[in-house]
């Protein structure tokens, strides 16, 4: 035994020997440049390369880490066997992705590839002002030397714009305001958002379904577009006119826009905004893929249609004077002022200028009752590049409030009730609220809904008829009427003194230039 244990440590100490031969004849260095030459051969001869894409890049995190990651949630949850599950702020959707050190392969454009999810134990940190996390993760990308061009030059912007996608639409939709004016809250940004929740579908639309199929056209255009805005150098945005009685709704149809391409929606209150300066600054903290919204811009502020009342040459500084005090709706002391100062100019720029280029994939929504109001300017094409008319409720518009509120199909409803409907409905000139109250009203049954609803048209088309064939204003539209006539007027009241003297300051002016000859020497 003794013989044994003797002959183990001679093996050792042969075996130390050796290791100390070795080290001094091949260094460190030299194993390491050694072993660096095989990998490189083995790469040479190989078929394969390979890319990293680590979770956090120094300290910042890796945008290209997180998008693949989504991207490969979206294939993952058919084809993986074990999956981990995560959920978002603001999320209403769970998240598959791939577990620690799992693979899965992915196809792009004919060529397969291979994702390696790699979780690795990172070493103790002595000192780091941003503490790391414990785990070093990141996605491996294995393909063939022939595709490096291909997944470099396409496929990773794919990724981003896939993973983009799914993050809109995996996150709720958000409703912004301005209610705080032009103030910034604690992370410097203007608006305050909640949740839109608002229901509004294309299918629920009370509207002509073959209007209402051009509006979807013309959004999915828009939206698959960016090729087509970038050739014809044209910013990406497009504007909707929305115009008509009240009641026809236009909110609805906002809404409907929003759910439909999944934007968020932007909206802006003039009146909080005190001048072109800070409605620059909000369009710039709007996000791209939103709709931006003011609505009754016809009472938002003074921004009506310019009506000349003379010849005078424009270029003369006096009249120029009085005709910016008409614009910006009242005797503004400046933008600095204590009056809200913003000018038709502001809103052009606002919504067709240079400013309105610093974002993309955007829509601006102005909604009116009285399209006769607004300023031509505010509706020329690339402005406002779609008028739609929001009618009172036509047939095709009841049978969709029927099936909404009743449930009721075309074919559930008796013909002669029906054909009654077809033919006082167009006389009528009912908004579709008002068909919906009197449905919701008498929801519990049908029977009662569809005869007072039948009643209902018919008296107001008797009314109708005997006023000479105009529609017969209801008190709360009379009421609702004069609350927008005193609004338009509130400016003009607010500037006070000072806007009859400069009133009778520019008349001194006009009645001097016509002494003149209507022209006044600079």
């Amino acid at each position: 035994m003794r013989e044994y244990w003797t002959s183990f440590a001679s093996l050792l100490g042969v075996l130390a020997f050796c290791q100390s031969l070795l080290q001094v004849v091949f260094p460190p260095e030299l194993r390491f440049a050694t072993v660096k030459l095989f990998n490189r051969i083995f790469h040479w001869f190989s078929s394969y390369c390979y890319f990293d894409i680590t979770e956090i890049d120094g300290v910042n995190t890796n945008e290209l880490y997180n998008a693949v990651q989504l991207y490969l949630s979206s294939s993952v949850s058919t084809t993986g066997s074990r999956l981990s599950l995560t959920r978002a702020l603001n999320s209403s959707a769970i998240t598959f992705g791939l577990s620690n050190n799992d693979c899965i392969i992915d196809a792009y454009d004919g060529v397969t590839v291979l994702w390696e999810h790699v979780v690795t134990q990172r070493q103790t940190q002595t000192f780091s002002w941003r503490p790391l996390p414990e785990e070093k993760r990141g996605f491996t990308l294995r393909i063939r030397k022939r595709d490096k061009t291909l997944i470099l030059d396409s496929y990773l912007d794919y990724i981003m714009e896939k993973a983009n996608d799914i993050r809109r639409k995996n996150q709720d939709r958000l409703l912004y305001t301005n209610s705080r004016g032009g103030s910034l809250d604690s992370r410097g940004h203007p608006w305050e958002s909640v949740p839109f929740k608002h229901p509004s579908t294309f299918e629920t639309l009370a509207m002509d379904p073959a209007k209402k199929q051009e509006i979807m056209e013309d959004l999915i255009d828009f939206a698959n577009g960016q090729g087509f805005y970038q050739k014809t150098g044209r910013a990406w945005k497009r504007g909707y006119l929305l115009y008509g009685p009240p009641g026809t709704g236009k909110s609805s149809m906002i809404a409907a826009i929003a759910n439909y391409l999944g934007y968020d929606i932007y909206d802006l209150e003039l009146t909080e905004v005190h001048n072109n300066s800070e409605l620059r600054k909000l369009l710039m903290k709007t996000s791209s893929k939103s709709i931006i919204v003011i609505e009754d811009i016809d009472c938002s502020l003074s921004l009506t249609n310019r009506k000349s009342t003379n010849n005078v040459n424009s270029s003369t500084r006096r009249t120029n004077y009085c005709d910016m005090g008409e614009m910006r709706g009242g005797c503004a002391s400046g933008e600095d002022g204590g009056n809200n100062t913003i000018t038709l100019s502001g809103l052009l720029n606002f919504t067709d200028g240079l400013w309105s280029c610093c974002g993309s994939e955007r829509i601006f929504v102005f909604t009116t009752n009285h399209i006769e109001k607004l300023d031509p300017a505010l509706l020329r094409s690339g402005r406002m590049d779609m008028h739609i008319f929001m009618n009172y409720c036509s047939f095709p518009a009841l049978k969709i409030l029927l099936k909404n509120y009743l449930g009721l199909d075309e074919g559930d409803v008796d013909d002669a009730v029906l054909k009654e409907l077809e033919l006082v409905v167009e006389k009528a000139e009912m908004t579709p609220a008002d068909v919906s109250e009197v449905l919701i009203k008498n929801r519990r049954s049908k029977e009662k809904a569809l005869r007072e609803l039948l009643e209902s048209l018919k008296a107001r088309a008797e009314r109708k008829e005997k006023n000479g064939g105009s529609r017969e204003k209801d008190p709360e539209d009379v009421e609702e009427e004069e609350q927008e006539k005193r609004a338009l007027e509130t400016p003009h009241k607010e500037a006070g003194a000072g806007c009859e003297f400069l009133e009778e300051s520019c008349n001194q002016g006009k009645g001097n230039d016509e002494k003149d000859g209507g022209t006044i020497e600079k």
